[in-house]
């Protein structure tokens, strides 16, 4: 099998003999060729995706057999057919995963620390690193990487003996066998690698980290790389924009617009919450003590009020259990409670009997009734 990738990884469209062709059990086909341009899913890269003729290639994987192509239709056995790369995807694929060694060879260089694991996304890429990093000390990072990327540093593949490859100072995830192939970035980074690549650092773009978090004891860095980087840079500066006019403010400053108004609905939300309270205590006083269970049906009460009112009922013994509902013909919510009666196994009966769903625990349960106020107060006078 000729690896096109490895040998010609600029090869958007070649030709190729069909060696095999199989039907799969999902419906698709299996395809070998005695050359390929399509790269594999490997080394945390997603596979190549195109067409070979009229046929769909919708994944491609190595197998034991040699490297399979995915397709949605059969391709006739020892003909020719043309291969077309989906150029965009794969582009994205090499500008993302150089500039993901040039990140982990600065880390590592810096730091010491190892890339542990990598995955090209369909949003992000990620990398994982067994140990831990501020964003400030990233924004480092990606500066230099940054400074390398615009030098149009060389991108350098070679496949070493296994003398020079005991001599080479190199990083890997695992230990390898057999031929290796290593991907150099001179004085930047040597890796082994078998994904495809850009020839020079330039064709990288630019490099954005876009997201840190902490991961296995180590750190998770996202980042997007060339014109992924430049989409997502496109999205979030229009977003920002909308947000910028929403806000009456300059896009520079709509992170303190936003602290602002948050700030504005905290204090709005504490002045509502307080109002609600002291219209609730006004509306509890106007309840008489009672040793009997007591049934309410308020208007417009949210499940946190629900749960408020009935508290204030059954503590200031207006009743010995209390079933507050708040809601429209068909469908109550309700909150019942007691200080001295178990509401779990109320609310368990009460459910049971009322299309109900809800629970809680001795003193309180909530949920909701899907029938009508009448039926509740037919079977709350029955249970109670």
């Amino acid at each position: 099998m000729e690896k096109l990738y490895y040998e010609r990884p600029y090869v958007k469209k070649f030709e190729a003999e069909v060696v095999e062709c199989r039907p799969d059990k999902d419906g698709n086909y299996l395809v070998r060729l005695n050359r390929t341009a399509f790269y594999p899913e490997g080394g945390g890269q997603p596979a190549d995706t195109g067409t070979l003729g009229e046929a769909l290639v919708c994944d491609v994987r190595e197998r034991p057999e040699g490297i399979v192509h995915i397709t949605d239709r059969p391709i006739p056995e020892k003909t020719l057919v043309t291969g077309i790369l989906d150029w965009e995807r794969r582009f994205s694929h090499m500008q993302n995963h150089s500039g993901e060694h040039l990140l982990s060879g600065v880390v590592h260089k810096h730091y010491g620390y190892d890339n542990i694991g990598f995955h090209m996304g369909k949003d992000e890429v990620t990398v994982d690193f067994n140990g831990t990093l501020t964003m400030e000390q990233l924004e480092e990072v990606e500066a230099e990487v940054n400074e390398l990327i615009w030098q149009n540093i060389p991108v350098l593949e070679t496949y070493p003996s296994k003398e020079e490859l005991d001599a080479l100072d190199y990083r890997s995830k695992k230990e390898l066998s057999g031929q290796v192939r290593i991907i150099e970035f001179p004085g930047a980074d040597v890796c082994a690698c078998c994904g495809t690549h850009v020839m020079t650092a330039g064709e990288i773009g630019i490099l954005k980290v876009t997201g840190l978090a902490r991961y296995k004891g180590g750190v998770r860095v996202s980042l997007l790389c060339g014109r992924e980087a430049l989409l997502d840079y496109r999205k979030k500066l229009k977003a920002v924009q909308n947000i910028s006019v929403l806000l009456s403010a300059k896009p520079d400053s709509v992170s303190d617009a936003v602290s602002k108004l948050k700030e504005e609905g905290i204090r709005k939300d504490s002045d509502r919450n307080r109002l609600t309270r002291e219209l609730l205590v006004r509306k509890a006083a106007e309840y008489p003590e009672s040793d009997a269970p007591v049934l309410v049906l308020e208007e417009n009460l949210l499940p946190a009020q629900l749960r408020q009112f009935c508290t204030m009922l059954y503590e200031e013994k207006k009743g010995s259990i209390v079933l507050v509902c708040s809601g429209e013909e068909g469908l109550y919510q309700y909150a019942a409670g007691s200080s001295t009666a178990d509401m779990r196994a109320l609310s368990r009966q009460l459910n049971e009997r009322l299309n109900g769903r809800g629970g809680g625990n001795t003193l309180l349960a909530q949920g909701t009734f899907q029938t009508s106020f009448q039926e509740i107060q037919k079977v709350f006078k029955e249970e109670l």
